[in-house]
């Protein structure tokens, strides 16, 4: 039997981001340590109006992690049992999580068969007497089309939630990710283009009423020391992790630079091969979380990539409205079919900001001589 040779290309080298600044990343972390504050202090403090100037908005709420950014948006707006809010099916499953987990009922919409965002139209359509809010996914790093989702949303007296969690540095038309709606859900799990050293999260707003009871929210329902105004949770961001992203926040732009260098030289080499290759939204800054391509025999080509010793992924093999979690939704096979049709055809390639040219190169190299060869021939 042949031994699968050892990774050459890994889909993502976390320790590499760590190596090229330790000599900042290590004094911050050490330095929190040594302070003996580790819940709600400086640290968090700093990182929540440091990304907020980012951005251009009035608030950041660090919370615990991606999920309950999403969550405690939602309850905080007053979301709950007997409401419902519009997903996009082709999404990581915390995204309806969030839904439920605020006692909602996520209800979900195809996607647009180019950009694989949430499709406007679709989400019309959907809405009902009981939808109180449209949740639209800033996926793989590109920016949902906000214009006409705030435009259905204020004809029909909808909150928007926008889940930005692999859109740190992405734009449309000149507007950051993350700034438009009533908040903003961000994840720095550590493989996000703004990555923690574990779990993570954020809301930003605008909402001065918002952000209060956001902070209420995440905890314990308090601001003041035995003082408990409403039921809350414990979902704090915590020293270590805000002094570990202060670091990363300063190599972000750079980190995205990267990323967008390496999607650009995909795009060019990669085109005309009979691949189906991402497409960028008109004035869309992409900050690429993910290089998504599209095959009929997909499969053949992931176990060409990883006998080659090339790591690939998919986003997202089983999409939520087929997972045995929301089987009480009823809606079966067919009922999605672009979200279906993308769960078996596209596979996420390595786009990693520290990944060599020589490495991209095998990359090519054997995506390219796979086409050549013919997928019947592997």
């Amino acid at each position: 039997m042949a031994v699968r040779p050892a990774s050459m290309v890994p889909f993502l080298d976390l320790a590499a981001a760590h190596a090229e600044i330790a000599a900042e990343l290590e004094p911050a972390v050490l330095a929190v340590l040594r302070s003996g504050r580790y819940i709600l202090g400086p640290e968090v403090e700093a990182f929540e109006a440091e990304f907020a100037a980012r951005l251009g908005v009035r608030h950041c709420v660090g919370v615990g992690n991606g999920l309950d950014a999403l969550r405690l948006s939602l309850m905080s707006l007053g979301i709950g049992r007997g409401d419902e809010v519009i997903v996009p099916g082709h999404t990581y499953i915390a995204t309806w999580f969030a839904v439920s987990a605020a006692g909602a009922t996520p209800v979900p919409v195809d996607v647009d068969e180019t950009t694989y965002l949430i499709a406007p139209t679709a989400v019309e359509a959907a809405i009902t007497p009981r939808t109180r809010a449209i949740l639209p996914v800033h996926l793989y790093g590109q920016t949902a089309p906000m214009a006409p989702l705030l435009d259905i949303a204020r004809r029909h007296g909808l909150a928007v939630v926008e889940d930005a969690a692999q859109a740190q540095g992405a734009a449309l038309n000149g507007i950051p990710a993350g700034t438009q709606g009533n908040c903003a859900a961000w994840s720095f799990y550590p493989v996000k283009n703004l990555g923690a050293a574990g779990d993570a999260g954020a809301v930003t707003t605008n909402d001065d009423n918002l952000a209060r009871r956001l902070r209420l929210a995440r905890n314990q329902g308090s601001l003041t020391r035995s003082v408990h105004e409403m039921i809350g949770s414990n979902s704090r961001l915590d020293e270590l992790q805000a002094a570990v992203l202060r670091v990363k926040l300063r190599h972000l732009d750079g980190w995205n630079d990267r990323r967008r260098s390496a999607a650009a030289r995909y795009l060019a080499r990669l085109s005309g091969s009979g691949m189906g290759l991402p497409a960028i939204a008109p004035g869309a800054y992409h900050v690429w979380h993910q290089f998504v391509v599209r095959h009929l025999e997909r499969d053949s080509l992931r176990s060409t990539l990883a006998a080659a010793g090339i790591e690939t992924l998919i986003h997202y093999e089983t999409p939520p409205h087929l997972q045995a979690a929301y089987a009480d939704l009823r809606l079966g096979a067919g009922s999605l079919p672009t979200t279906e049709s993308l769960a078996r055809e596209i596979v996420s390639l390595p786009i990693d900001p520290f990944m060599s040219s020589d490495m991209q190169d095998a990359v090519i190299g054997a995506v390219l001589e796979w086409v050549r060869l013919g997928p019947g021939a592997q």
